[in-house]
């Protein structure tokens, strides 16, 4: 699914209102009805005070549609108009009209007005301002936000939450409602998936308002949300005749006195998402435990006992993994610096690989292209400079991907992957995988998809989405505080089984 710039949506909501010759506020009434059938949906005309917050603009003009359409349903509603502008939209002041033919009268609230009554128990419908927010809210807009927020009502957000701009953060995060729902109009928008904006939006849905499909379907954008519809195609299935050879030999190079089980979990996811030779290359205290742990795996070590000091791999592997565990003992970062100017097959690199590139930044150069990097947030600061908001970061990261062609793999709650200036959006995983080895099963199992012959963006992405699925399918059986690095590799099945399951009707119909 696509994720647009405020730009692109008026542009869609333009080719819209073209091509299907309808007027403006016929598209208006269209948002409307699909906000009030979720509403009603869920009521069924159940008695609870509805207050709407309508600004005068567009977004205003749909809550007005909407409050007129919960009037006609005789549900207990109270308008107000949030008066912060002596300009109006058409649309907004031809809905008011239709408001009061009905006998409903807004209440106008003003710099000088009082804060109107909430009760927790009331529905706050936030409506005041859309996504063309191009400035901070007035102060005394911003104190009527803040009080919408302390009442603790539930406040489901028209289309974005009212202070939040969609391209680009909050110019004051005490100005932002805080939704507890947020009915975006036929597309996400970055900002629910952004961690210094996502905060704002508890949970959202998309409503599918008919902009045109063939508008959406020809624009080009720069950040796509990656669901199950999106990985699915990815998939490769097994022929019949393969064998293990037909699925390459991963190597994962890492480890250190201590640090034995990030090998341990990237080997072991590796295998698990189906590569079909792994060799873990370690230094020789992890030799047995290894050995006892995976049986599965095969295993060389270098010379020394308790760090990697040199990188000796003899024979060409389909792509190597560096990085976890591994340290940044001088010696270490001697062998990293040595056998990155020998080697010649794919990588993907995590942890102290990445942080031995940030502090050697020439060594870049011999990173083979294509290479998949998974840094978490300091990992990424160090390798592009800090930032002053999550968009200035993914602009910095598209900019660094595109200047060494690098897959770029910024894990958060929304993993968000980079490549040739676009941004692939995670919808899978959970705050229980914010626990020791996660990334290190991550690592492992996108070495293991390129190890198949999945191109490194796929892999990349196809990872973070089972490495997410598993996450969400272990935590399911074991809670968020119980879910252990190891849980994600045993459900790396179970995500795979998910992932390709029929729907239960093309079960019933026979497909």
């Amino acid at each position: 699914m696509k994720i647009f710039s405020a730009d692109q949506i008026y542009q869609a909501d333009k080719s819209t209102i073209q091509k299907e010759q309808i007027k403006s506020d016929e598209l208006m009434e269209r948002a409307a009805t699909q906000l009030f059938e979720w509403l009603h949906s869920r009521l069924r005309g159940t008695q609870v005070n509805i207050q709407l917050f309508c600004g005068i603009g567009n977004n205003g003009g749909d809550g007005i549609a909407l409050a007129r359409m919960l009037h006609g349903h005789g549900y207990s509603i109270k308008v107000h108009v949030v008066n912060y502008s002596d300009k109006r939209s058409e649309d907004f002041l031809l809905n008011m009209e239709r408001l009061k033919d009905l006998k409903v009268w807004p209440d106008f609230i003003n710099k000088e007005s009082d804060l109107p009554e909430i009760s927790p128990n009331d529905i706050v419908v936030d409506a005041i301002f859309g996504i063309g927010l191009n400035r901070a809210p007035e102060d005394w807009v911003g104190k009527l936000i803040g009080h919408i927020n302390d009442s603790r009502a539930f406040v489901l957000s028209v289309d974005v939450p009212s202070g939040l701009p969609v391209d680009r953060g909050p110019w004051n995060t005490s100005y932002v409602i805080r939704a507890s729902y947020v009915l975006s109009f036929q597309l996400p928008k970055l900002v629910f998936f952004l961690p210094d904006t996502g905060i704002y939006v508890n949970q959202w849905e998309v409503l599918d308002i008919g902009l045109d499909p063939e508008f959406i379907s020809n624009a080009d954008s720069d950040f796509e949300l990656i669901g199950r519809p999106e990985v699915l195609p990815m998939y490769r299935p097994r022929l019949k005749f393969s064998h293990k050879g037909s699925y390459g030999h991963a190597v994962i190079v890492g480890g250190s006195y201590g640090k034995i089980g990030a090998v341990q979990l990237a080997s072991n996811a590796c295998l698990s998402i189906g590569s079909g030779l792994v060799t873990a290359f370690i230094p020789k205290c992890g030799y047995d435990s290894l050995q006892t742990a995976v049986p599965e795996v095969m295993v060389l070590t270098g010379s020394r006992e308790k760090n990697i000091s040199r990188i000796e791999i003899p024979f060409e592997p389909s792509v190597l993994a560096i990085g976890v565990g591994i340290g940044q003992d001088d010696d270490t970062v001697a062998a990293f610096a040595l056998f990155l100017k020998k080697n010649k097959s794919p990588m993907v690199i995590d942890a102290d690989g990445l942080n031995i590139l940030s502090q050697n930044p020439e060594l870049l150069k011999d990173v083979p292209q294509l290479s998949v990097l998974t840094p978490h947030p300091k990992e990424l600061e160090r390798l592009i400079g800090d930032w002053g908001s999550d968009f200035e970061k993914l602009e910095k990261a598209k900019v660094f991907a595109l200047q060494h062609n690098f897959v770029i793999v910024i894990k958060g709650a929304h993993t968000i992957t980079i490549y040739n200036g676009k941004g692939y959006v995670n919808t899978t995983g959970n705050p229980g995988m914010a626990t020791a080895g996660s990334g290190d099963v991550l690592t492992g199992m996108i070495t293991g998809l390129m190890a198949q012959g999945y191109p490194p963006v796929e892999a990349a992405i196809f990872g973070v989405y089972l490495h997410g699925l598993a996450g969400d399918l272990g935590a399911s059986k074991k809670g968020y505080e119980a879910l252990k690095a190891s849980i994600l590799v045993d459900s790396i099945g179970d995500a795979y089984a998910d992932l390709l399951r029929q729907p239960e009707m093309e079960q019933k119909e026979g497909h």
